[in-house]
């Protein structure tokens, strides 16, 4: 494509939000009462603008405003030099560590991760853009739908009732699902899922309770939902012999289960002991990861991310790979908002192999960015055919939710879910892996 002046990128706006997020529990901690996000908005000549999101988290703040100030007087289009760009002005961020990023609960953190995250943002807004600016939706600049609608599947969570008091400045956020911290709460949440959104199929968070207590669970939804496929997420909290054993207790139970341990090694010996299929967005979340956890057989089903994996368009050379090799294709989902998922649900209709129903926290989020927050009918959502992704910015939501974060102390601005447990529970420290 030749370079057109209405393409040119003529500024970019970098909005740091906080919304609401419910008292979600998982291996590590639960979540905070709110959970930083990122909204770009890319500006070209031409008048129009592109959004995208990604994580909020200060270290991925630090990468995204150089790239945004190198980024002005580029094409929208020029997608392939976002990588390389990144790479030479973004730098190395600060902190990184070899512990789990919480932000998705994935595996280790790198640099070349973080910059992925932040790069995925400025693509998705980029396409949106370029998008409206040709009058196409992204999914025909991503070569076109293979599919109307893209199947989602209910995410449960333990959960508290409510955040403990004196978090969020005094003003944690309420919601009306209530506590469901056995196998009988997690079957009511299953139930209103079923009843509000259609959804046909169920993944538990797991990891919080000894395994025997969430085996429990999946057995209780297997018998409210009989032939509904259900799936079991520990995190990595589990040895090989801890999974081997809720594998065998959950034979012919369970659709796939999902790191039940940490690290490719230990999913190989896992996989290599149980016909249970393993699924991951752990232990390959880079190419890199691919060929040691391909030729190994330790994963049976990789679950995507775009924000993981760079944008959208290194989702679909992802879904390609799998293809090749005959692994199953998911879409992992973090705390996303609308504009994360419209990007999420166009890139979904156009991969062929769409194996599984995708993960979504949307129906748990109350807050959002976009004018027309999307509604789940029969667990689905309808692909959007307006040009670009489809959603439009809510202005006053948006301000109202930039307002939170200048006002917040500081203790909000990074997801820390071990910190917010400690609100609960003073002692309460970061559980060794494996925890069972």
């Amino acid at each position: 494509m030749s370079e057109r002046s209405d393409l040119t990128i003529a500024g970019i706006r970098l909005t740091p939000i906080l919304v609401a997020d419910p008292p979600l529990l998982n291996t590590q901690g639960v979540h905070q009462p709110y959970t930083p996000r990122l909204i770009i908005e890319v500006e070209t000549a031409g008048g129009v603008t592109g959004v995208g999101e990604t994580y909020g988290d200060t270290k991925f703040l630090d990468l995204a405003r150089p790239l945004a100030e190198a980024l002005v007087g580029c094409q929208v289009s020029d997608l392939n030099s976002l990588f390389t760009l990144a790479a030479l002005v973004c730098g190395d961020p600060q902190e990184v560590s070899d512990s789990v990023d919480v932000g998705g609960l994935r595996g280790a953190q790198t640099a070349d991760k973080l910059r992925l995250s932040v790069v995925s943002g400025f693509e998705v807004a980029c396409l949106d853009a370029l998008g409206k600016s040709l009058g196409l939706p992204v999914h025909a600049l991503l070569g076109g739908k293979v599919r109307e609608t893209v199947d989602y599947s209910a995410y449960l969570f333990y959960r508290w009732a409510g955040h403990p008091d004196g978090q969020g400045g005094g003003r944690t956020p309420k919601d009306d699902w209530g506590a469901a911290l056995d196998p009988a709460g997690v079957v009511a949440q299953a139930q209103r899922f079923d009843r509000e959104y259609g959804f046909t199929s169920f993944k538990l968070k797991g990891g919080v309770f000894p395994p025997d207590e969430e085996i429990a669970a999946i057995r209780a939804l297997a018998e409210a939902f009989p032939g509904r496929p259900l799936r079991l997420d520990p995190n990595g909290a589990w040895s090989v012999e801890t999974s081997l054993y809720v594998a065998e207790q959950l034979g012919g139970v369970l659709e796939y289960l999902e790191d039940p341990t940490s690290g490719t090694a230990r999913m190989a010996e896992v996989a290599a002991r149980t016909d249970v299929p393993l699924a991951t967005n752990m232990c390959v979340t880079t190419f890199p990861e691919i060929a040691e956890a391909f030729t190994k057989g330790a994963v049976q089903v990789v679950l995507s991310d775009h924000h993981y994996w760079g944008g959208l368009r290194n989702t679909r050379e992802l879904a390609a790979i799998c293809r090749t090799f005959g692994v199953g294709l998911s879409m992992h989902s973090n705390t996303h908002l609308g504009i994360s998922l419209a990007a999420m649900t166009h890139v979904a209709s156009t991969v062929p192999n769409l194996d599984y129903a995708c993960d979504s926290h949307y129906p748990w989020q109350t807050e959002d960015v976009i004018t027309r927050p999307y509604e789940f009918t029969g667990g689905r959502l309808t692909v959007s055919d307006a040009p670009g992704l489809g959603v439009e910015l809510d202005r006053e939501a948006l301000a109202a939710f930039h307002r939170r974060w200048l006002d917040d102390d500081g203790t909000m601005r990074d997801r820390d879910d071990a910190a917010a447990m400690r609100k609960a529970e003073p002692g309460w420290e970061t559980p060794p892996v494996p925890r069972w």
